[in-house]
């Protein structure tokens, strides 16, 4: 399946957040995790946002100050199908996440070095079958897919606390819905940032709005 992603730059005041919503490579065969890593550097690479601009306005993702990435991430657990569903029958979702490869990942520094993300208590949230509580399962051999959370949130940045990290029961998919509850400071009034702010000058409003008509500013994909 192709893979891609969407992200949204956005302040709340004078604080500014990014949404980033992808989905990664799929596949559970070994090594397909390093394809993924990869999908994840070069959203990093491709999103821009104002490249026109001269002033301190975000043009990448780590130049905001708060930042959630969510979608279909894609990484598995490295078990078999069998030992994977022991874990799942026991309810063992800490056993389990030991083998998940974004935790791997994480460990590793391989990506989102300085990220968090929430403790999984829940169980993994693909494949099911649709309308069904049950994952896929007996199907011949080359149909059937080893239980993983491929749906995950993650965030980045200081000021962030998350409230809640679970799943929803709605079954319209082969996979499980994931949500997150965040509360976040924001800062109401910066006195530098709006010196910043007032250094626009009238050939950089001319230019951000020239590229403007181009294109719609803070949302990009690939």
């Amino acid at each position: 399946m192709l893979q891609g992603s969407i992200a949204v730059s956005m302040s709340i005041y004078q604080t500014l957040f990014c949404f980033i919503c992808c989905h990664l490579t799929s596949g559970e065969k070994d090594g397909d995790e390093l394809k993924r890593n990869a999908d994840v550097q070069e959203i990093h690479r491709r999103t821009i946002f104002n490249p026109v601009s001269r002033v301190s306005m975000p043009k990448t993702i780590y130049d905001h100050e708060r930042i959630i990435w969510l979608g279909d991430l894609n990484y598995r657990i490295n078990l078999s199908y069998e030992k994977t569903h022991e874990f799942i029958s026991m309810k063992d979702w800490n056993g389990l996440f030991q083998n998940d490869q974004l935790k791997r990942e994480f460990k590793k520094g391989h990506l989102f070095d300085g990220w968090t993300e929430g403790v999984i208590s829940f169980p993994p949230t693909y494949k099911y079958k649709v309308n069904s509580e049950k994952y896929t399962s007996d199907e011949p051999k080359s149909g059937r897919r080893t239980p993983a959370w491929c749906d995950r949130i993650l965030s980045f940045g200081k000021g962030m606390r998350l409230q809640a990290y679970r799943t929803v029961d709605i079954r319209l998919s082969d996979h499980r819905p994931v949500t997150a509850v965040y509360t976040s400071d924001v800062e109401v009034f910066c006195p530098k940032k709006l010196q910043r702010a007032l250094t626009f000058t009238d050939a950089e409003v001319e230019d951000q709005f020239s590229f403007e008509e181009e294109s719609t500013s803070g949302i990009f994909s690939f």
